[in-house]
């Protein structure tokens, strides 16, 4: 059963273009130590800003904020994962699931948005 949940997992991560993942690397190379020092309020604040910025209709992300907001979040799990080592195998599925995020998904969910 493991190896199925690790192979759906890998098959979501390969979705992703090589171009998102090159963004997704450069982001979070470059956020990495901001957001593993991040305090829960700041985790919130930009958790609450991405959905308020995901739903509102009036709102397209570019590619980069889309990508700047879950990799964010996804790194947010590695300090998840050591400050609570009991939930290791939690954050490291949350991490999982938030780099798997896909920017067209995200297009297509806002074109079904204004119909």
């Amino acid at each position: 059963m493991i190896i199925l949940i690790n192979n759906t997992a890998y098959a979501q991560t390969k979705k992703l273009s090589v171009d998102d993942q090159l963004i997704q690397d450069s982001i979070y190379k470059s956020k990495k130590k901001k957001v593993l020092n991040f305090s829960m309020k700041e985790f919130d604040a930009l958790f609450f800003e991405y959905f308020n910025r995901k739903n509102d209709p009036n709102v397209v992300l570019t590619k980069k904020e889309f990508y700047n907001y879950t990799v964010q979040i996804a790194t947010f799990s590695d300090r998840l994962s050591s400050l609570y080592p009991e939930q290791k195998e939690i954050a490291a599925k949350n991490k999982e699931k938030w780099l798997s995020e896909n920017y067209e998904d995200y297009l297509q969910y806002k074109g079904s948005q204004k119909k």
